[in-house]
């Protein structure tokens, strides 16, 4: 005991010491990384005075006592270490952030324990990775009141029980992330009034039959294998905002809370829409709710029911299962901004909702719906009445998928899409629909900002089809559509600051595009030559960026290059593009050091062979008429002698 106060009295006077001598305060931050350097123990001759030490990524076994009354983060992280003497925490008065991820602290829990119960104002605490169990992890939380923050990630636990938690009631975020928890006991989380973040994901959860933590504003259960998520129907208010299953094998929706703030809602990667059709697997979800919650009660729709209620604006159903489009579950998030339907079995969105009283279809609507994912679904056709419930999008991506558009002519066939209803449409996306042909007025009356037309290799572009969005058009995308000059026409489109002609059969730029504030243009993989001048320096106004690789140009026809060096417009590309003579292939970078020389030299070698050329034919020439001569000489003289 003695000892003790002997050693602490001896700190506080070399503390002292330190202050008189240096004149610094220790209201300064200050702190110290001895990340990764192969350290086998704590160096000795730490600073006192540090706030912030960080020892991770070393080869630290054990760990005796710390000297560091102002150290407030420690990071131990990726070490080996396995034993912590039981005074190592007990001159650390001020640490509150504690990392001990990545080690081997399953081995001797005893004496590891009573070292980290020394720390009573602990606030975060990481022990992921010690492979521990659950009983290992209730000793590591003694005494562990006034702890805010805890992540046990990729440790060994299986089953989750109300001892767990116990003494520490004040947790506000919990991640038990990479276990093999297959059971939760019923209150284990429900006494920690303060928990708002609870990460469960990548478990072995199958079912979550009665949710009812009413505290929790983000629940992250996502690749467990939860094949349904049920909560019984109150009027208690539940404070979730997100909720994430993806990655499950959920074939029906959730039934969440009927009083709550749910915004975000994750269900990618599961198998919702399995079933035949959307009534079925409302009623079937209904059926089950009644069957948990042992209710005898008439029919309700709970599933209906709670997500009319839902203030969602986000949710993702990608890669499931649908071959049909629920319009009339989704149609009830009347708050919905973003919804991703994209990677799953529709081949058509037809209008399949009930009818009304008088026998003729209802008109749902999606009236705050501004981004539509639908890519990679095979869709060929969508319904008028679904394009007309879009009255508020801005965003809608259709990629891979066979959509062909209508002319504005059209709008009563059913093998094409009419895109003119669509007022509030800024963006489309119709990459790689194997489109035959763009119409006149295909856009008409949409408000179209960029426009993506890219993998339509068959594409035909009659004049006219950008008619209507050519004022309000900013970005252009037509690459691998196998389109040559003469197939192209474009009008004058006075916003436009990005297109992209990539990979065609172009051998100019439409001079229409003078008009253009273009900020980024690309021409790669074409068959231009050259490029007009006067239009590149029209364009040079406003031009930032220009790509030009895998065209073939003339060296000596390349003013236009110039100019762009000149105006240090960036061609990100140059270097790998090249450019000819008669006599060699140079590539462009080599071209600029020199330009003038270099086709300089290239007009003296053609002159030197045209006057080589006419040197010869004078000289083939004398010799003829010479050789001419000389044989009508010797006929005349053989004449003369046979007279």
């Amino acid at each position: 005991m003695v000892r003790h106060m002997f050693s602490n009295l001896l700190l506080l006077w070399s503390l002292s010491h330190d202050l008189y001598m240096t004149g610094l305060k220790y209201d300064e931050p200050k702190e110290q990384s001895w990340n990764n350097q192969n350290l086998h123990s704590v160096p000795l001759d730490l600073d006192v005075r540090l706030r912030r030490l960080d020892l991770s990524n070393n080869f630290i076994r054990q760990l005796h006592t710390l000297a560091l009354p102002y150290l407030e983060q420690l990071d131990l992280s990726s070490n080996q270490l396995d034993l912590i003497s039981e005074g190592a925490f007990e001159n650390l008065a001020r640490l509150e952030e504690l990392n001990l991820s990545r080690n081997a602290l399953n081995n001797n829990l005893g004496r590891n324990s009573k070292a980290l119960q020394s720390i009573s104002g602990l606030k975060s605490l990481d022990i992921s990775m010690n492979g521990l169990s659950d009983d290992a992890v209730e000793v590591y939380l003694r005494k562990k009141s006034s702890l805010d923050q805890l992540k046990l990630t990729g440790n060994a636990m299986t089953r989750l029980s109300p001892n767990l938690f116990k003494e520490s009631k004040s947790l506000r975020a919990i991640t038990i992330d990479n276990n093999q928890i297959s059971v939760i006991e019923k209150g284990t989380f429900e006494p920690l009034d303060q928990l708002e973040m609870l990460s469960l994901a990548q478990n072995n959860l199958a079912h979550i039959c009665d949710f009812k933590l009413h505290q929790v504003k983000y629940l992250n259960l996502s690749q467990n294998s939860v094949e349904f998520f049920v909560t019984r129907e109150d009027d208690h208010l539940y404070r979730l905002e997100i909720l994430d299953l993806s990655h499950n094998k959920l074939i029906y929706f959730p039934i969440v809370p009927k009083m709550n703030r749910l915004r975000y809602l994750h269900l990618q990667n599961n198998m919702v829409g399995a079933l035949n059709s959307e009534a079925t697997m409302v009623s079937q979800a209904n059926a089950l709710y009644r069957e948990m919650m042992r209710e005898r009660t008439a029919r309700k729709n709970n599933l209906h029911a709670n997500w009319r209620l839902m203030p969602l604006i986000y949710i993702d159903l990608s890669y499931n299962h649908f071959r049909s489009f629920p319009l009339e579950t989704l149609s009830h998030l009347l708050s919905l901004e973003t919804l991703n339907f994209s990677y799953n079995c529709l081949q058509n969105i037809t209008w399949n909702v009930r009818k009304n009283e008088s026998g003729s279809h209802r008109q749902l609507f999606f009236p705050s719906l501004k981004y539509l994912d639908l890519q990679s679904n095979g869709l060929a056709y969508i319904s008028p009445l679904f394009v007309n419930a879009l009255t508020q999008i801005e965003t809608l991506n259709l990629q891979d998928n066979s959509v062909q558009p209508c002319a504005s002519t059209d709008q009563i066939k059913t093998s094409c899409t009419v895109f003119g209803q669509l007022k509030t449409l800024k963006h489309l996306n119709l990459k790689e629909n194997n489109i035959k042909m763009l119409h006149p007025n295909t856009f008409q009356k949409t408000s179209l900002v960029s426009l993506n037309l890219a993998r339509n290799s068959h594409m035909g572009m009659q004049e006219g089809s950008l008619e209507g969005v050519q004022k309000t058009l900013q970005s252009l995308i037509m690459s691998e559509i196998n389109m040559s000059s003469s197939d192209l026409s474009l009008p004058c489109m006075p916003a436009l600051t990005e297109l992209n002609m990539s990979n065609n059969h172009l051998d100019m730029i439409p001079s229409s595009l003078s008009c253009s504030p273009l900020r980024e243009i690309d021409i790669r993989n074409n068959h231009f030559v050259s490029l007009n001048h006067s239009l590149i320096l029209a364009l040079s106004v406003s031009l930032n960026v220009m790509y030009i690789g895998g065209n073939y140009f003339n060296c000596c026809d390349s003013k236009w290059l110039t100019k762009l060096h000149e105006l240090k417009i960036k061609v990100p590309d140059v270097s790998n593009t090249v450019c000819f003579t008669s006599d060699e292939n140079i590539v462009m970078t080599e071209y600029l050091k020199n330009p003038s020389e270099n086709c300089l030299f290239h007009s003296k070698a053609q002159k030197i062979h045209a006057g080589t050329m006419i040197i010869i034919v004078l000289f083939v020439f004398v010799i003829c008429t010479v050789s001419i001569i000389f044989i009508r000489k010797v006929c005349c003289t053989q004449t003369s002698l046979i007279v």
